[in-house]
């Protein structure tokens, strides 16, 4: 870890202690859940609501905030997006969108570079294409080099 994350890293700590000191728990709070953070993936799918339920739970149990990074070319899918998004609100999570028209694989990769802050990266295994154990098999091999967790949502049943 670099000297100037580490200062950085020190003097949130102590801007969110000094709020704590003075009563001000939620801006506390905040200012240390904008060091954890959950990338959840969504593509407009149906299927994405199970990924949502889950990083939402994620979140709350880590006192995480939440990154979107909304992946479609398809604007007439943002309705289940936005009853997300009132979710989220309710339940109190911190969250921020961003949206994307390329590729799944190479947005995802470039994010988390990016974030490194960053703690799991939360997507529905339909989104990137697996359908069987095989193709789980040969597409974690590839997602190896992840700079955090890749956490796959699935409705798939294994018998």
């Amino acid at each position: 870890m670099d000297i100037k994350e580490v200062i950085k890293q020190f003097e949130e700590i102590m801007a969110a202690t000094a709020f704590a000191e003075g009563g001000e728990f939620d801006t506390a709070r905040e200012i240390l859940n904008e060091r954890r953070k959950v990338l959840l993936i969504l593509t407009g799918m149906e299927s994405d609501m199970k990924a949502g339920r889950y990083a939402l739970n994620l979140c709350k149990r880590i006192g995480a905030g939440l990154e979107i990074l909304y992946i479609t070319n398809d604007t007439s899918k943002k309705a289940s997006l936005d009853v997300y998004l009132k979710e989220l609100k309710t339940k109190g999570i911190e969250y921020l969108i961003a949206e994307r028209e390329n590729s799944l694989k190479e947005d995802i990769k470039r994010f988390t570079n990016k974030a490194k802050d960053v703690q799991f990266v939360v997507v529905d295994s339909q989104d990137l294409e697996i359908d069987s154990e095989r193709d789980e098999k040969k597409m974690l091999e590839e997602w190896e080099r992840l700079k955090c967790p890749l956490v796959l949502v699935s409705g798939l049943a294994r018998t």
